[in-house]
């Protein structure tokens, strides 16, 4: 069943969901880090630097730090490719997952209390 927001709705939304998380989580992710975490989770896999680069439309030393910040999180680790040691693979953790979890969770719970 689709969810109809207002555009005010959907920024209140927003903004709960953003303050919670600055509340209860110290990593403060910042947007890009969150968009690649998504993108590791909901997409499937394999990841690599260059393909996040791509698809983010930034480039690959932006990736590289963002993960830089992620792996010293544990939200994700990086292994060399075996079978094209140019590229970098990146995997996700428990942590990781986890950490997502918990965020769905609490958009859905500040969803529910949107004002109608």
């Amino acid at each position: 069943m689709p969810v109809e927001l207002s555009p005010s709705q959907a920024l209140g939304l927003w903004h709960a969901v953003s303050l919670e998380q600055v509340r209860v989580d110290k990593r403060d992710l910042t947007l890009r880090q969150i968009s690649i975490l998504l993108q590791i989770y909901l997409v499937p896999p394999p990841h690599t630097v260059r393909g996040l680069a791509t698809i983010l439309g930034v480039t690959k030393p932006v990736i590289t730090r963002a993960l830089d910040t992620m792996g010293d999180l544990g939200l994700v680790t990086r292994v060399r490719d075996e079978r094209d040691k140019r590229n970098v693979i990146i995997r996700r953790t428990v942590d990781g997952a986890l950490y997502l979890e918990k965020l769905g969770d609490l958009i859905i719970d500040r969803g529910r209390k949107l004002p109608i």
